[in-house]
């Protein structure tokens, strides 16, 4: 019947032998096709020959595949796979001594390995055993070990034997030819094919520290083990892309699982209340976990990604983390509702953002050098990553005093932390964990602040000369701010030997800046200028006659036999020295106020102001200044050099006349 045949042109490899047209009826045994070709051909037994399709990929036609032949195909009658003159031949001539004759049997078998059916025959001759012998001696190098590692691939390809079979050292062979600076593309291709492999079917060799200690990095093969890391991160992929199904009653027993260790609550038998009332139970616990959907939070993992890959790491981290898990939960669900930090949620979109940095299931890119050796440290790298993440991200909320308004720039704010601390090239997910110690949301805006000021509009020549300009008025500012808080007066505590000094004395600068006031207090409470008659013993140092400010180690109350010699006293120590050899010993309550003083003095004294609370005082204001006169300018390229005068016009006619 015409339905049941495909008309194809059949030639042979046999010299002498034309094309000839060819019904080739589906209902027919493959077998008998073959005998009447042979019949016509006069080429004897059939038995040692088979039918090929004629194109790039050389599969032989057996009875699984024969139904994909399509009219027009070109067939080939060649020697069967399963013969001696085929396998057997070339399983010989890939151990010839000729080199030239080896490298045609490899490249034979490289073609021919494609082939389920050949691939079977040679498999059963230790073919397999054969070619990585061949690996292992390492005698051979550039053509022969390419076509050696793609016939190799071909033949595993088939999944015929397990790679279980295989050594470590085979494995950490063909590791050293991704590791070479000057490797064959070929080579390195086929290399990184099988180490692949490896991962993909084969937990026993990636557990034998095959990959997880690997080889020396080199610079220039860093972007080829940037694909071995992408090949791992593949295993995740299909997690990735895989939809929750609400009605999935295993995958809705993890939400289940979640909500019991969160709550520690016993499975509820069935019969146990009403339904709506177990309904309510239900939504206030998906509630706390913060799920968006608090009815159904299956709904929650139907969107991918992050799909089911998220509620693995939610699973992992409630079961391997469980303290860090549980006061994550009921820290947030104790909270005001727009305060809380949904886990839910945020273990979704965290899990989604970590896919897109580290690039999870995307195809290996040739320009990439990004190489992080952490992810070879553990079994669940991935899971103990969101883990580190997920609490990252808590405490970020946290710092930020975010509400729920605020979430998308927590999650900007925690995506800056891990590209951060990333950049560095942490060898394990402990010294991860350690340098996001580092990176807290107050550094995180330093670090902003600080790259603003260094773009290079900052330090343009126009720009640093405003910054000059606008500098001596700040500083002024700084200073009428110091003296004001100088006529405000601070109390200090009474030098003593004593360990208890209960007794204060109080120092201010007058309004016109003339006269420091200083008396001692019976209590705390500072009085206002109007009162200073309260002041015990009440004293004036006129500011004309003070010659120096001294601090430190350097005071006299310092040096003294019963002083306090301890570091802090040491910074908060400092005299003002006046007439000949009198001095006014102080001891700041605190750093600020230390500051503070030492800056109003020097201030006094015409001197410069040097603290580090002035410096930190000027930066600030400078930065608001210089941000507040830019705004105009934004996106606007401020030129490096002031545009040239125009010449003179050659006469002022148009000049208004007065008179």
């Amino acid at each position: 019947s015409p339905l049941s045949a495909k008309l194809c042109i059949l030639k042979s490899s046999q010299e002498g032998k034309l094309n000839v047209a060819l019904f080739f009826q589906q209902k027919k045994p493959l077998s008998a096709i073959i005998k009447e070709v042979c019949d016509g051909w006069s080429l004897g037994s059939n038995e040692n020959f088979a039918l090929q399709i004629a194109d790039s990929t050389n599969f032989y036609i057996t009875e699984k595949n024969r139904n994909n032949i399509k009219n027009g195909s070109i067939l080939r009658l060649t020697t069967s796979p399963v013969s001696l003159s085929t396998a057997l031949q070339l399983h010989e001539r890939i151990q010839s001594s000729s080199m030239d004759a080896k490298l045609e049997a490899l490249k034979d078998l490289a073609n021919a390995s494609r082939d389920i059916t050949f691939a079977q025959e040679f498999i059963n001759l230790d073919g397999i055993s054969l070619l990585t012998q061949m690996v292992e001696s390492g005698t051979d190098f550039g053509d022969l070990l390419s076509f050696t590692l793609t016939a190799f691939v071909e033949l595993m390809d088939h999944g015929i034997i397990s790679w279980d079979t295989f050594s470590v050292a085979f494995i950490k062979k063909i590791a050293s030819f991704v590791n070479k600076s000057a490797m064959d593309t070929a080579v390195l291709q086929r290399s990184l094919a099988i180490l692949e492999s490896m991962v993909l079917n084969s937990q026993d060799l990636y557990h034998k520290n095959v990959i997880r200690n690997p080889t020396p990095i080199n610079d220039e093969m860093a972007h080829q083990l940037y694909v071995l890391q992408v090949l791992t991160f593949n295993l995740l992929e299909d997690r990735m892309m895989t939809k929750m199904d609400p009605q999935d009653q295993a995958q809705r027993d993890i939400i289940f699982e979640l909500r019991r260790i969160a709550f520690d609550v016993e499975c509820e038998p069935n019969n146990s209340g009403s339904i709506e009332k177990r309904k309510s139970m239900y939504t206030r616990d998906y509630k706390k976990l913060g799920f968006i959907n608090h009815v159904n939070p299956a709904v929650d993992f139907t969107q991918i990604p992050p799909g089911m890959l998220a509620l693995d790491n939610m699973l992992y981290f409630a079961r391997h983390h469980q303290d860090a898990y549980i006061r994550i939960v009921l820290e947030n669900s104790s909270r005001e509702d727009k305060h809380e930090c949904p886990f839910g949620r945020s273990s979704i979109e965290l899990t989604k953002m970590l896919c897109e940095i580290l690039k999870v299931g995307e195809l290996p890119s040739e320009n990439c050098h990004d190489f992080h050796p952490m992810f070879f440290t553990h079994d669940r790298s991935f899971a103990e990553f969101f883990c580190i993440c997920i609490q990252l991200l808590n405490k970020t909320w946290k710092e930020m005093r975010a509400t729920n308004e605020d979430f998308n720039k927590v999650m900007q704010v925690v995506r800056e932390q891990i590209m951060r601390a990333l950049s560095l090239k942490p060898n394990s997910l402990d010294q991860f964990k350690s340098r996001l110690q580092n990176l807290s949301y107050t550094e995180i805006l330093k670090i902003r602040q600080s790259e603003r000021m260094n773009q290079e509009d900052f330090q343009s020549r126009p720009i640093l000369e405003l910054r000059e300009k606008i500098q001596p008025e700040i500083m002024e500012l700084i200073k009428q701010q110091r003296l004001n808080r100088l006529c405000d007066g601070t109390c200090f505590r009474k030098i003593s030997s004593r360990r208890r000094q209960d007794k204060f004395w109080y120092c201010r600068l007058s309004p016109n800046h003339k006269v420091l006031h200083y008396g001692d207090l019976e209590e705390t409470a500072p009085p206002h200028f109007g009162e200073l008659s309260l002041l015990l013993g009440l004293s004036a140092v006129p500011v004309a006659d003070i010659k120096a400010v001294i601090t430190g180690k350097d005071c006299p109350h310092m040096k003294e036999k019963g002083a306090l010699k301890q570091n802090k006293v040491l910074e908060l120590a400092f005299s003002v020295l006046y007439e000949s050899d009198e001095y006014l010993n102080f001891i700041a309550p605190d750093k600020h106020e230390y500051c503070v003083w030492t800056d109003g003095l020097n201030a006094l004294l015409g001197k410069e102001m040097t603290s580090d609370y002035t410096k930190s005082d000027l930066d600030t204001l400078l930065s608001m200044e210089m941000k507040l006169r830019l705004l105009d300018l934004e996106n606007i390229q401020i030129p490096d050099a002031p545009p040239p005068i125009p010449k003179e016009p050659s006469n002022y006619d148009f000049v208004y006349d007065c008179n």
